[in-house]
């Protein structure tokens, strides 16, 4: 049941003293949460949730209380308004949630051992202590904890520890902060510390699991993130220390507590001898994310939930800036061209899909608007084209205001804007709403209309969407200055068309640098145009083409089949963009293919004929002193090679294989998961299998561990993949945390859907029960609505899933995702001829 008010609006904390004794043994925490604030009616309600409520005073005095848990909810009665000291009495589960206070598990030389952590965005701190837990709701804090303590054992929590007195350790009064930010972590963990040079302390905390040199990326990325912060917001960290922890059982990617960040393992820790390049640069942008929001989430909250884009869009786009300034030969702007704003274009054009800026009250609902594609990756971009019109002198002036106004409070949206327009002098909200209050966004088309250069706007949507007349004022950012720095009207005429061209001397483009969140549509003379001149566009741009058409393609607008020829122009191009944005088409060309069929054979060939000349240059192995480029392209073009079932990479896979059968986690990590997955596929036997699951339970390098099941999944042996299903709910071999990625490798493989789907469908209840409380539970239906295209799947999934439309949580997902399949499968139907044409006469 939604909540019908914010608590915030009945009493408003000021202080919290919280007494917290776990028992790791039983699995029980008891506590007593005593909170000052101000009653603003004589009814009152506190959070909790799956507490048992024992005692409730007021000012030290008995008072009347229920428990109301449709409604997470304590309502009490108090005798008075005005200033009041609540001491709740409580004892509740320490539950395996992955939420609220919770055990990690793990090996240390095969022995089982737990350290406690805990993860409260959005509603779980009322899991862990009685609390008024809502953003707006922000007090001080001091903590108290108490636990089966034994030799050996660290805690550490958002403050640095005061004394411990009893087995009890207190730790130094927190600032004024929101519940969901709380934190505290015990267990038997190694660190390795620094101090920025304005004296912060940094650290990095990690099971004894890793080895220490494990933790030293991480290390240096923090101190010097934290560093490049201060000096661009022009705003001290607020706090003493700044710890990062790694928590072998986490379900988001990681959480910005205010000094004392969690993440999963994987984000944090790594090998600094053996870790791919794209993987080092995942970890970074993850830490630089999360100390972003040290200032911007923590120091500035967002007043409700409904301004979640405040906090994480922004953060999204820091993670970028700050690791540009650090580690500028990462040249890192490009992976967000690789991976966020595609993300936000193909998900964005769905129509029913969320606005930026989204109404939510209840619990469930706020989970499920932590949507990856629109409010972390299209609301960075939209913070992106605001950096490009204002530039940065204005977006530093305007965020020390914005931060010197609201620090240790809460804002609005209109807050950001208003700072950031003083600072410009532009009406940066009335451009910015047009953005973050509707959904989708336009395709602009650029056509010669008898003999004018003329621009047009509509909304792009990926199947059937109702046109509802949308507008936007689009940054063009184009090459030709003729163009208007926005277009705010639906359709504009330029000039004469040879007439500009002639002036500027190069083809007619839009949205140069990829930066604004529309595509172009350009008619054929602009087109040709382009293509005639494409090796002078730079890698960005060559990107952006065949981004741009994919998506046209995608939407219908253009046929795949007239996109399949262009690709062989690209296919020795030395840029990651550009390669990237190639196989991203390619791989979409898989769904017009049946298994074991010709056109199967043909698109293999079609591979092969793209890969096969990168495939000579690079070779398998690194070698000394190459670019950045060729280690992030040789994976795309060794798996293409293999997908091409070409003998010679074949073979070359097994000789590798072969040659560090020994030692498998020493094969190079930017091509180990391509020569395990070719040893299973191609000269897998049971005793292989055994021998990598072996090995996927004992490492603790997650990196590792990714490659391990991406290949077991790959296997085509009936039993085997029977064998993964079984392990699904085998805590002990799969995390929780990592089933989904299991579930969507069984799935991808043409010789274990059937399987994998069957799983989720007969255990959804095992699933719920399991992930449940969870913001990642939905996303089992985005991954599998990202993999079927067939009528007769569809026809599955909508007789599954849609009974469940109007679960909590679940409505948006599954009417998208349904209409997302439904849209691919009326695509390959329409298509799959001349696209298969168009393949056969690409490889002749």
């Amino acid at each position: 049941m939604a909540e019908l008010t914010h608590f915030y609006e009945t009493f408003q904390p000021s202080h919290y003293d919280i007494f917290i004794d776990i028992n790791r043994a039983t699995k029980q925490i008891k506590g007593t949460s005593t909170i000052t604030g101000d009653a603003k009616t004589q009814s009152i309600a506190i959070h909790q949730k799956y507490m048992t409520i024992s005692a409730v005073k007021a000012d030290g005095v008995a008072v009347p209380f229920k428990t109301d848990d449709a409604n997470e909810a304590i309502r009490i009665d108090l005798s008075k308004t005005g200033d009041t000291t609540l001491a709740i009495d409580y004892s509740a589960p320490l539950t395996d949630s992955m939420m609220g206070i919770y055990p990690s598990y793990y090996e240390v030389n095969g022995e089982k051992k737990q350290i406690i952590g805990t993860q409260f965005e959005t509603t779980a701190a009322r899991q862990a202590f009685p609390s008024v837990d809502e953003p707006e709701a922000k007090a001080t804090f001091d903590l108290a904890i108490k636990f089966d303590e034994h030799a050996g054992e660290t805690i550490i929590s958002n403050m640095p520890e005061v004394k411990t007195e009893n087995g009890v350790h207190y730790f130094d009064t927190t600032v004024r902060m929101s519940t969901y930010l709380i934190a505290f972590a015990f267990g038997e963990l190694q660190s390795k510390l620094t101090t920025t040079k304005s004296g912060v302390k940094v650290g990095v905390f990690a099971t004894k699991a890793h080895q220490a040199n494990e933790l030293d990326f991480a290390l240096d990325i923090a101190k010097r993130s934290i560093e490049f912060y201060e000096d661009f917001y022009q705003t001290p960290y607020p706090l003493p220390h700044s710890w990062q922890l790694a928590l072998p059982d986490f379900s988001a990617g990681a959480m910005e507590n205010w000094g004392l960040v969690t993440y999963r393992e994987a984000y944090l820790v790594l090998d600094p001898d053996n870790t791919a390049l794209d993987m080092k640069q995942r970890v970074a942008t993850v830490i630089a994310h999360e100390l972003a929001h040290q200032w911007f989430g923590d120091l500035v909250t967002m007043k409700w939930w409904d301004d979640l884009w405040l906090n994480e869009s922004f953060a999204n786009m820091m993670e970028y800036v700050a690791i540009d300034a650090i580690q500028p030969d990462w040249h890192i702007w490009e992976a967000f061209q690789t991976g966020e704003a595609p993300m936000a274009l193909q998900r964005d054009a769905t129509d029913g899909v969320q606005s930026v800026h989204v109404q939510v009250e209840d619990p469930a609902e706020i989970d499920a608007i932590f949507d990856s594609a629109i409010v972390y990756a299209k609301g960075a971009r939209m913070l992106v084209m605001v950096r490009a019109l204002i530039g940065d002198d204005a977006l530093r002036k305007g965020l020390k205001a914005y931060f010197d106004a609201h620090k240790f409070g809460n804002a609005k949206g209109a807050d950001l804007w208003s700072a950031l327009g003083q600072a410009s002098g532009m009406d940066v909200g009335a451009i910015m709403n047009s953005w973050l209050e509707q959904p989708g966004y336009p395709v602009v088309s650029a056509s010669v209309v008898a003999g004018k250069l003329t621009l047009t706007q509509e909304q792009f949507f990926i199947g059937d969407g109702k046109d509802a007349g949308r507008q936007w004022q689009i940054p063009l950012n184009s090459n030709y200055e003729a163009a208007p720095e926005l277009l705010t009207d639906k359709v504009v005429t330029l000039g004469d068309y040879d007439a500009l061209r002639s002036a500027s001397g190069e083809p007619f483009r839009l949205n140069v640098g990829n930066n604004s969140h529309f595509i172009v549509k350009y008619d054929d003379t602009l087109l040709q145009d382009i293509l005639a001149n494409f090796t002078e566009l730079n890698a960005i741009a060559q990107l952006q083409l065949l981004q741009d058409l994919r998506l046209l393609a995608d939407g219908r607008q253009i046929s795949y089949a007239s996109v399949v020829p262009l690709l062989p122009r690209f296919a020795d191009s030395t840029s990651t963009p550009v390669n990237t944005a190639l196989y991203t088409v390619a791989h979409n060309l898989l769904k017009f293919v049946q298994p074991g069929s010709s056109e199967e054979q043909n698109l293999r060939a079609f591979y092969d004929k793209l890969s096969a000349q990168q495939v000579t240059r690079l070779g398998w192995l690194p070698r000394a002193g190459e670019s950045n480029d060729d280690q992030l392209t040789r994976p795309y073009v060794l798996s293409a090679a293999l997908y091409a079932k070409n003998p010679k990479a074949i073979a070359a896979a097994h000789d590798l294989f072969t040659q560090n059968s020994a030692n498998l986690a020493a094969l190079s990590a930017d091509i180990r998961v391509l020569v395990l997955r070719n040893e299973v596929k191609n000269y897998g036997s049971a005793d292989l299998f055994e021998k990598l699951l072996t090995a996927y339970r004992q490492t603790s390098d997650a990196s590792y561990k990714a490659d391990l099941s991406a290949a077991l999944t790959s296997t085509s042996d009936a039993s085997l993949i029977a064998k993964i299903i079984a392990k699904f709910e085998d805590a002990e071999t799969i995390k929780p945390q990592d089933l989904r990625a299991w579930y969507r490798g069984v799935l991808s493989n043409d010789d274990g859907q059937q399987a994998a789907w069957d799983w989720l469908r007969d255990d959804w209840q095992w699933l719920e029960d399991t992930v449940g409380g969870d913001m990642e539970f939905s996303t089992y239906i985005t991954v599998t609505s990202g993999i079927f295209h067939t009528a007769s799947r569809l026809a599955e999934f909508k007789a599954f899933f849609e009974p469940k439309v109007n679960t909590p949580g679940l409505t948006r997902e599954i009417t998208m995702d349904t209409k997302i399949v439904a849209t691919r499968v009326d695509l390959v139907e329409a298509e799959k001829d001349a696209v298969n044409a168009a393949i056969a006469e690409t490889v002749k």
